[in-house]
């Protein structure tokens, strides 16, 4: 290529960044293949390198939305359920080893055992099931409610086959793991969904 050829290609180039606005460099080489005749890829990239570094045009990256990570996610307000979730568990279980059947707290006890046996296995796992805002609050609280009622029964039959039987200690502690479990499954597939 000549000169001549060589400054039209340039003030093509500088012409085009400023009017179309290509979005990335290979669109701003089809955009020149288009207006310029006869003129290889290789060249339009060479032009573009040397422009860019001349300073004359500028190249930016495509914007793309990085999802944040995991450890990010669980500190923001949209992961709230989750630690309620966690937290109720692990204090229910708590309350069940710790307090006496005669003492005045019992009343406590009560309360966090009926959420934790008829509401947080079943919530958890329709958090896994429905990780999108496709339910509004009364459909999740009643699914969650009929899925605790299924769980829980489930649970006690297994356990029934097993060498602790159906105790206090692994009925608390086998509805604590597995409402861990779906809750932390729930929390990492609604980061994934969110990240798509």
């Amino acid at each position: 290529m000549n000169q001549k050829n060589n400054d039209t290609l340039d003030r093509t180039l500088i012409k085009l960044m400023q009017t179309k606005k290509p979005i990335n460099v290979q669109q701003l080489i089809d955009l020149t293949k288009s207006e310029t005749t006869f003129v290889s890829e290789q060249t339009i990239m060479q032009h573009i390198l040397r422009l860019e570094s001349q300073g004359k045009i500028t190249l930016k990256e495509p914007i793309t939305r990085t999802p944040p990570k995991l450890s990010a996610y669980l500190k923001t307000g949209e992961a709230t359920w989750y630690w309620i979730t966690i937290i109720l568990a692990i204090a229910t279980a708590l309350t069940v080893f710790t307090i006496q059947e005669n003492s005045a707290l019992i009343i406590i006890r009560n309360i966090l055992g009926a959420i934790f046996v008829l509401f947080l296995p079943g919530y958890s796992l329709i958090k896994l099931l429905f990780p999108k805002k496709e339910l509004d609050n009364i459909e999740r609280t009643a699914l969650s409610i009929g899925m605790s009622l299924a769980l829980v029964p489930m649970i006690g039959l297994i356990l029934n086959y097993t060498p602790w039987g159906i105790e206090t200690a692994p009925t608390t502690l086998s509805l604590l793991t597995l409402t861990i479990i779906f809750a932390t499954s729930s929390i990492i597939r609604e980061h994934l969904t969110k990240a798509k």
